[in-house]
């Protein structure tokens, strides 16, 4: 029973998708339509770019790349926009929760070798917000981007162009953040990692070959179970270990909100009611619904009610600013931070909520005069 309670703990946002699934199913009784609650499509790209992002990174590619840019800074302004600008541009293509998986650790390393350990709190944080908003532009970005591209039938320019305005301030913002922390001007002098990473051809260039054909099936040229299949198949050849590194929390989660807001879409009366309280507010309550549940749930949760995708996109998107779960992201850093700095948990949290709170804000008035 212990178990159960820790995992439940642990895992509040599954277990709160799966608890309102079993509620609704006694409204709504089992039946084939179940099936169709189920976006396989979304499921299946989102998988298979988990294991590919796993395969990539094990192979430390990140890293390397990393690395190499390092070694070019001679500034701590430098070295800072390098560390951030990571983040936003590279979670456009291999997602925010890699890019801070990857780059957070990378970061407090490099701070921490060159006695520049006051930056840590400021970069992560910007690190954070960088990956969260870099994100948006494309449907890779985020779990939420993916599935929300999918149900739209948009195409990918389309997609990219209602995202781009709020990709540009985001970044303007980012900059600004970088330029106002402290001791820009200092030299530094980094020699990049010593650390000779282990790695295989082979599977960097089949990884990538098969990114692109996940990005094919995104674009609609070739249909997702082709990339699932390939996915599979290279990788229980090459690695099968890599199978249980995908996210299936995160999968089993987007399973839970489909089934309840499949079976609540089927109640009339309740349907009715949740969509006149979303329309025409969705940039409002998807922002405001992700800082409680996340923008991931947010968007799953709310789309079944609303046929303005457009602004639910734009309102879990911007919604990822704002609270520490707001996007799951965020914990990432926040965990990776505390382990390593459990007494500067406090500092770090006030810090992220502040520079959070402002991006949202921003971004909040944006929407206003773009929309």
């Amino acid at each position: 029973m212990k178990k159960i309670i820790a995992f439940i703990k642990k895992e509040i946002v599954l277990s709160a998708a799966w608890l309102l699934a079993v509620i609704s199913a006694f409204f709504v009784h089992p039946d084939a339509e179940y099936l169709d609650y189920i976006d396989w499509r979304t499921l299946g790209i989102l998988w298979g770019l988990m294991v590919i992002m796993k395969g990539l990174s094990k192979n430390h590619v990140f890293d390397m790349a990393g690395n190499a840019l390092l070694k070019k800074t001679g500034k701590s302004r430098q070295l800072c926009t390098i560390l951030i600008m990571l983040c936003f541009f590279c979670s456009m293509f291999i997602t925010n929760d890699v890019s801070l998986i990857t780059f957070v650790p990378f970061a407090m390393m490099v701070l921490k070798s060159i006695n520049k350990e006051n930056l840590i709190i400021p970069v992560l944080v910007l690190q954070t917000i960088a990956a969260n908003l870099g994100s948006m532009l494309t449907p890779i970005g985020n779990p939420q981007n993916l599935f929300l591209y999918g149900l739209s039938g948009a195409g990918i320019g389309e997609f990219v162009l209602i995202m781009l305005p709020y990709t540009v301030i985001s970044l303007l913002m980012i900059l600004v953040g970088i330029m106002l922390l402290p001791g820009n001007k200092e030299k530094i002098s980094i020699a990049g990692s010593s650390v000779k990473h282990e790695f295989s051809k082979t599977d960097i260039a089949f990884y990538f070959v098969l990114f692109v054909l996940a990005l094919a099936v995104v674009t609609r040229f070739v249909h997702y179970l082709v990339l699932v299949g390939a996915v599979l198949i290279y990788v229980l050849v090459s690695d099968r270990k890599l199978i249980l590194k995908a996210d299936y929390i995160l999968l089993l989660t987007f399973v839970g909100f489909f089934i309840f807001t499949g079976n609540m879409a089927r109640i009339d009366a309740v349907s009715e009611v949740l969509s006149k309280l979303i329309s025409g507010k969705e940039i409002l309550v998807g922002a405001a619904v992700s800082q409680v549940i996340s923008n991931v749930p947010a968007a799953l949760l709310l789309s079944g009610f609303t046929e303005n995708l457009r602004g639910l996109l734009i309102g879990v998107n911007i919604g990822g600013l704002g609270t520490l779960i707001a996007s799951m992201a965020s914990l990432i850093t926040y965990k990776a931070y505390c382990n390593e700095y459990p007494e500067g948990k406090g500092k770090f949290f006030r810090l992220f909520t502040a520079e959070n709170i402002i991006g949202l804000v921003v971004l909040g008035i944006a929407a206003i005069f773009v929309n």
